[in-house]
């Protein structure tokens, strides 16, 4: 076994026979390997292959193009071809140029497509269920008679859960099998749901939504590429539309997949779908237990998942006959994948709807730049949804001018604010804060000497968790008890939180309302779907009042009897230097305005600012989307920024400092010297110790037209790093950290 590196020479005769083959591991390697294909006979590209690699066995995927032609006795033989689905030559392709745009090797690539490699080869795990055997003469006793009972009412428990039912240990459970009066049987471990039914109607559509769909539909009969960007503000039915798509692919037999930027919207996502279409989707996030993403990853293989709703690394999957792609909330960065392979799920989503050659939705109701460029230059189809569904309108928002408001030391809810949640609880309606920060406090410092608490790896501070008693850091995931004494001085309970996070707010709200339900939403209070989706639950049936939240109830919920929102701190994201900040807050506190008002109660916003005159916040408070995005792009076009332009982000880190910086600085004297292109840095990463790693950035800039892959690998090639010192190139960066 060699790798096959097309064009390498082995001084030998270059052998071209048929029983040679290449395979791509799911392992995070460049190139193929080749093998004999041995006795195991013809193969093709596809099959999924277990073959030997070190002193172990790997399962592969039989890679396209021709072997090296190495001698027989150089190779390894495949020990056998599974019985599995082969990956199509679509997908084949599209991890052949997500590892090329990306520079990432091919099998790790391939590891994303294959994330649960065994349920594609294996059969579907199998449970023991029973059922009531044969009356038989026994010693009898209450609890064997609570079992037998049971049994009868509910075949088809497993040993598990009918001792549960029957509230007895498993070992009665198993001494009535054992003298048969119960009967076990096999069943796979997972029931698959019924397909979803796509005659099934929605709800009747308005003018715009009905053209739009009538636009998506034709797009999805079409079976061929295209882009569609459903635009459509908060409240407009989006979703409604694009499920006519979603019906249109289902009628003719074939796949969708439903891209979503986070979990805390699989739930909501799926109890819509199962009202729309009668059956539940099939859900892909990281949360699933492993049996159950194996069943899910088999169902999807063998054609029988119609419809996937999942996050971004549901896009990667081995689809038997995908249809559509819809990618919801089509701007979130959450679609950007940070760490291992660095992708943008939004993009490489269309990436492979043209290799599959067929239609992709990208459904917002602030839609990125990017998306709005490829619009104006009819790359992109554009379907608008101007107006909310129903008799619902837009929230009117106002602008508290925190200058002038003058809050007390450690208060945070000015009194415009208070008398709004007020009048809003006494009315029976419900009230929303947010502020996008979690925890307590994000600073706590000595208040004698003045030292903050920072992480010991990262450098950031420790942000005070109260209801868990912890600091904790958000980077790395550091976790510490507050010190009794100050680390510096010495000085014992001085500590001061500094700045409000969710929870500190939460508290300000219960003194202030202390008749109100409270309850708060933020990723470590909700980290699974079903905590997310209990919550939900709650405000749809009024059990809470005021909901604080971070960014997590931003996206996509709906409430119908939530008429106030009040942002805490607009202009938080607007402070540093990411060149995406002013889009990024504007889609930010659209998208929670948006949860306001939106069925027939009409909603109302308060954006809290220090800066009420600054183009967001301005934009904002008129419903200006058109003119602060015209203003944005042409501040980008002026700037040569995306979508204009074009960036990639290398960063080098390591545990020693001086070395990251001489590789840093020898990396920068081999840069690209070329007209249309510009190099920035080193310089440290805003972020310059992560996860106990010294960073240094460079920053690549350059025309729209320029193949930046190409020069970032002619780049890279020139200069070989110190094997301490690593490497991540970030093409099309949406993160400045």
């Amino acid at each position: 076994m060699l790798p096959a590196r097309p064009g390498r020479s082995t001084g030998t005769r270059r052998l071209l026979t048929p029983d040679q083959i290449r395979v791509l591991l799911p392992l995070p390697l460049a190139e193929p390997f080749t093998y004999r294909a041995g006795e195991v006979g013809p193969l093709s590209p596809g099959d999924i292959v277990e073959v030997p690699i070190g002193n172990r066995v790997s399962l592969g995927v039989v890679w396209d193009g021709p072997p090296e032609g190495l001698p027989p006795a150089k190779l390894k033989a495949v020990l056998r071809r599974c019985d599995a689905p082969p990956l199509s030559s679509a997908l084949r392709r599209l991890v052949d140029w997500v590892a090329g745009y990306t520079l990432n090797p091919s099998g790790a690539v391939l590891k994303m497509c294959l994330p649960e490699p065994r349920a594609l080869v294996e059969p579907p795990p199998m449970r023991q269920v029973l059922r009531p055997g044969e009356a038989i003469e026994m010693r009898a006793s209450a609890q064997r008679e609570r079992v037998l009972q049971v049994a009868a009412e509910r075949p088809g428990l497993s040993p598990g859960e009918l001792a549960e039912a029957a509230a007895v240990s498993v070992a009665v459970v198993r001494k009535l099998i054992e003298l048969g009066a119960l009967q076990a049987d096999s069943t796979p471990a997972f029931r698959p749901p019924p397909p979803p039914d796509w005659r099934r109607q929605g709800r009747a559509l308005n003018t715009s939504q009905a053209e739009a769909a009538a636009g998506l539909r034709a797009a999805v009969a079409a079976r061929d590429f295209s882009v569609t960007l459903l635009e459509g503000v908060t409240g407009a039915g989006k979703t409604e539309v694009y499920y006519e798509a979603v019906a249109e692919a289902l009628k003719t037999g074939r796949q969708v997949l439903v891209l979503l930027p986070e979990i805390a919207l699989t739930q909501q996502s799926l109890d819509r779908f199962e009202q729309r279409f009668g059956a539940p989707a099939w859900a892909w996030h990281s949360e699933m237990a492993e049996g159950r993403r194996a069943a899910t990853l088999r169902a999807i293989g063998h054609g029988e998942a119609k419809v996937v709703i999942g996050a971004r690394s549901a896009l990667f999957l081995p689809y038997a006959d995908l249809g559509l792609i819809v990618v919801d909330e089509e701007h979130d960065a959450s679609y950007k994948q940070e760490e291992g392979v660095i992708y943008n799920a939004r993009d490489m989503a269309v990436v492979r709807a043209k290799q599959e050659g067929i239609a992709v939705v990208l459904a917002s109701a602030t839609p990125s730049l990017e998306s709005l460029h490829n619009v104006s230059r009819r790359r992109y189809a554009h379907a608008v949804l101007p107006e909310r569904h129903g008799a619902a309108t837009l929230p009117r928002i106002d602008i508290v001018d925190l200058r002038k408001e003058r809050l007390p030391a450690q208060r945070f809810i000015s009194a415009p604010l208070q008398t709004a949640i007020r009048e809003t609880v006494g009315n029976g309606e419900q009230a929303m804060l947010f502020l996008n920060r979690r925890g307590y406090a994000p600073l706590t410092l000595c208040g004698a000497c003045g030292h903050r608490l920072q992480c010991p790896n990262c450098a950031a501070w420790l942000v005070e968790h109260k209801r868990h008693g912890r600091l904790q850091c958000h980077h790395c995931g550091h976790q510490q008890r507050l010190p009794d004494a100050c680390p510096s001085c010495g000085a014992e309970d001085r500590f001061k939180a500094c700045g409000p996070g969710v929870e500190r707010l939460a508290e300000e709200a219960a003194m202030l309302f202390p008749e109100a339900r409270l309850a708060v939403m933020a990723s470590d209070t909700a980290n699974s779907p079903q905590q997310i989706g209990e919550m939900l639950t709650r405000m749809e049936n009024r059990e809470i009042d005021i909901l604080v939240g971070t960014q997590i109830v931003a996206k996509g919920h709906h409430f119908p009897l939530l008429t106030l929102v009040g942002v805490i701190d607009a202009d938080l994201g607007l402070a540093g230097g990411d060149p995406r900040a002013a889009e990024r807050t504007h889609q930010l506190l659209t998208q929670v305005s948006g949860r306001a008002g939106r069925a027939d109660h009409p909603g109302r916003v308060l954006l809290q600012s220090f800066l009420p005159e600054h183009p967001v916040i301005a934009a904002l408070s008129r419903h200006d989307n058109a003119g602060f995005i015209a203003a944005e792009m042409a501040e980008r076009q002026r700037a040569g920024m995306p979508p204009f332009g074009r960036l990639a982000a290398i960063i080098l880190s390591g545990t020693d400092q001086a070395q990251v910086q001489q590789a840093a600085r020898d990396l920068a004297r081999v840069a690209p010297r070329a007209p249309g292109l510009t190099v920035l840095g080193p310089a440290p990463a805003p972020l310059h110790y992560l996860r106990g790693r010294f960073r240094e950035r460079l920053l690549l800039k350059a025309a729209r037209e320029v193949d930046v892959p190409a020069v970032l690998r002619e780049w890279l090639s020139k200069f070989r790093l110190p094997s301490a010192v690593k490497r991540a190139v970030d093409v099309d960066p949406y993160s400045f950290l």
